[in-house]
């Protein structure tokens, strides 16, 4: 019986894939069909219908102007129709595509509804594949050739044998890190180990080539070991951000009570008003008016030194327009005035205010009392470094590569140095990560030796956490300036106060600016934005006061935290800004894609220099168009290479093992999906390209071109393996990214 019931069940199950499959081969031949009666319809095409096309697309707005030969009719048809050229009505092209990317989202004008969708971040992403498990990964002791110091307690495996044999298959039989320095740091795990893993698991090194070239290639800021234990457990120690964050703590409480004080006598004064009124009106009535003409002087007498009396205090009277003043009221007003002090007190009590939480001021506010010391004082906790002694960095007409999160990393820095970037700046940090000693947050600092002018950019909502941050990078890592995130618009970093979010809290702003100059040796400088809405434009008005609170340098991006990345940059407000920081440098930043916008921008606005975000992930080579003052119209083969040479970095800072390799392989599929926006300029009807004109569906001029012009995330992933082989079983990929930069 249970026989005859699996017989049933197995031949219900081929039954079920028969019709699967035969359903797939419909499927197959009908799209087959529909390319052909495509083919033939392009085929039919003339030359007249091809520009009438063209000139349909030219009409969108945002779109960039291809030559008539390099457009794509096979996927342009797809959108306009073949039968909709001579009409007014265009084909709504499908959604999506069956491999799940949008293939018309950045190549034709979107809808509203489209527009809305696409914007922002992919937040469904597929999550990453989990690292093996500790006992199914080599010891990293045995993987560089060294003795494990725990033994048979290690959690790593030590049978090198069988995991060379669980090995995934090489990646090609020439390792660029041995073959550079002569010796792989990633040893016995290299997936280009062929080159240099002996028979018997041995790691080759090249002596003679390692210690020539060892120190050629240097990464420094990396976490130290004591370091991020007294992180984690809590046991570092801040001296001068306690120091500084306790004279705010107490100029705070100072304000409070001098806030308190002036409302009791506020009310006092307000309470002590009425009070003689009712006396005057009830003397009025008793009297009857008589004696009115015999107190009329003295009443006069009384008003005038009212007057003088509170012109000299600086206290205002509601009734000093009155024509009746008593001597009650004169005693009543004196005796509000003691309470508030003297104008000298409350000179005194503004000036303090002034200074410095944490400083020493004239009036004394300090705990400790002033000494008079003997000989040459050098402890810094007493004096701190003026802002002329600090290391100083001149922006003067430099071109600075932004802090760009994600696709910002080390091997992309390197890549734009070598194209002529004058100053490089890490991604951006979160401070509280960073002080709880989180290791991938402090891989973001890291710094290569060919970066020799190299900063930092951390991200925060309050003056205790990012003033203790700056004074941990200040004592630990190796920078040339901090730069503090103010123009981040993300949702995550805005709500909690941080990013843009600053610039609607302009007191906490202050006190996290003075408070990082105060424990930094190193100038302190400044990346926003315009705003936070379209409407109210707050930059030139923060501006000067960022200055005056101790930044040495102000980045602005001219684009509010609603606007994000879509229309233009206002640079007519960064001239504005530009006229209220003088005399101090401020850069200007956005929609920089060519050296004509440079010229252009620079010459409107008067910016000190130009800092270049997206300009340089569409086209890293800008910096050299830049200095040279030309259109470089790179080949395939060249912007190959430039892919080329970032893999080879990749594999160098994150490793040439499977872990580094998919690494390296992520962040390159995240760079490729702002690489292919770049239009040839060859292509172009008329150069430049601007940085929000999306690219119609063009072929390039040979194969590889074509295949780098692809919107289609699939074609990403060819190239990745054309550079690094092919991708794991079940791989999966979506940019974090929805492109809404050509919105």
């Amino acid at each position: 019986m249970e026989e005859a019931t699996n017989q049933e069940a197995s031949q219900g199950a081929q039954d079920v894939a028969k019709e699967d499959g035969a359903a797939k081969q419909e499927n197959q031949q009908q799209n087959q069909q529909q390319q052909q009666n495509q083919q033939q319809q392009l085929q039919a095409l003339s030359q007249e219908d091809k520009k009438k096309l063209k000139a349909r697309i030219d009409g969108n707005v945002g779109t960039a102007h291809v030559k008539l030969e390099f457009i794509d009719y096979s996927k342009v048809n797809l959108l306009y129709g073949v039968e909709n050229i001579n009409n007014n009505t265009q084909a709504q092209p499908e959604e999506e595509t069956k491999d799940g990317q949008a293939d018309d989202e950045t190549s034709e004008p979107p809808s509203k509804r489209s527009k809305k969708k696409n914007r922002g971040m992919n937040k469904k992403r597929p999550f990453r594949e989990k690292r093996a498990d500790t006992s199914l990964r080599l010891c990293h002791k045995l993987v560089y050739g060294e003795a494990c110091q725990y033994g048979d307690k290690c959690m790593f495996s030590h049978d090198i044998a069988k995991l060379m044999k669980e090995k995934a298959p090489d990646l090609g039989s020439v390792c660029y890190n041995f073959e550079t320095y002569g010796k792989c740091l990633r040893g016995i795990m290299c997936r280009y180990g062929s080159s240099h893993i002996s028979a018997d698991f041995k790691n080759v090194v090249d002596e003679e080539k390692w210690s020539r070239c060892k120190n050629d290639s240097v990464t420094t800021n990396i976490l130290p070991k004591d370091l991020q234990h007294f992180l984690r457990k809590r046991k570092q120690k801040y001296p001068k951000s306690d120091k500084y964050l306790a004279g705010m703590s107490k100029a705070a409480k100072e304000r409070r009570e001098k806030q308190k004080k002036e409302q009791e006598s506020a009310s006092e004064t307000a309470t002590c008003t009425e009070s003689e009124k009712k006396e005057v009106t009830l003397k009025d009535s008793t009297n009857g008016g008589v004696g009115e003409k015999a107190t009329s002087e003295p009443s006069k007498v009384v008003e005038t030194d009212a007057s003088v009396s509170n012109e000299a205090s600086g206290v205002t009277d509601s009734n000093a327009t009155s024509s009746v003043k008593t001597s009650n009221e004169l005693s009543c007003q004196s005796s509000v005035l003691s309470e508030s002090g003297n104008p000298e007190s409350q000179m005194k009590t503004d000036q303090s205010e002034v200074a410095r939480p944490g400083e020493t001021t004239g009036g004394g506010s300090n705990d400790e009392p002033c000494q008079q010391r003997s000989g040459v004082v050098t402890d810094e906790d007493i004096i701190r470094l003026r802002k002329c002694e600090k290391k100083t960095v001149d922006f003067e007409d430099k071109l600075y590569l932004a802090p760009l999160t994600t696709v910002g990393n080390l091997p992309f820095r390197r890549v734009c140095k070598t194209y002529g970037a004058d100053i490089t700046c890490g991604e951006m940090a979160v401070c509280t990560n960073l002080l709880q000693g989180q290791a991938s947050e402090w891989a973001l600092l890291k710094r290569h030796s060919s970066e020799d002018v190299f900063g930092v950019q951390i991200a925060g909502a309050f003056p205790d956490t990012m003033t203790k941050c700056a004074e941990v990078l200040n004592d630990h890592i190796d920078v040339d300036f901090v730069d503090i995130n103010v123009g981040c618009p993300i949702d995550m970093i805005y709500k909690k106060g941080a990013g843009c979010g600053l610039m609607n809290r302009v007191g906490r702003f202050e006190e996290i600016v003075r408070g990082m100059d105060t424990v930094l040796d190193v100038p302190l400088t400044v990346k926003m934005r315009t705003g936070v809405h379209d409407k109210h434009l707050v930059a030139a008005k923060l501006i000067p006061r960022i200055f005056d609170w101790g930044a040495s340098v102000v980045a602005l991006h001219g684009r509010t935290r609603e606007q994000r990345y879509t229309r233009s940059a206002n640079w007519d407000y960064i001239g504005q800004c530009v006229q209220a920081a003088h005399p101090y440098p401020l850069l200007g930043n956005g929609d920089v894609l060519s050296f004509e916008d440079a010229n252009l921008f620079k010459e409107k606005s008067g910016v000190t220099g130009l800092m270049i975000a997206r300009g340089a992930l569409v086209k890293p080579w800008i910096f050299t168009e830049i200095k040279e003052q030309r259109h470089w119209d790179i080949s395939s083969q060249e912007r190959y290479d430039i892919l080329q040479k970032f893999v080879n970095y990749g594999m160098e800072h994150w490793g040439s093992d499977t872990e580094g390799v998919e690494k390296t392989r992520r962040f390159l599929l995240e760079w490729l999906s702002f690489l292919y926006r770049y239009i040839p300029v060859g292509i172009l009807e008329r150069a430049p390209q601007r940085i929000n004109e999306r690219p119609p569906h063009y072929v390039g001029r040979n194969d590889l071109e074509t295949l780098m012009a692809s919107a289609n995330f699939n074609d990403w992933i060819k190239i990745s393996e054309m550079l690094l082989g092919p991708v794991p079983e079940n791989f999966q990929f979506l940019p974090k990214h929805k492109a809404n930069s050509y919105s």
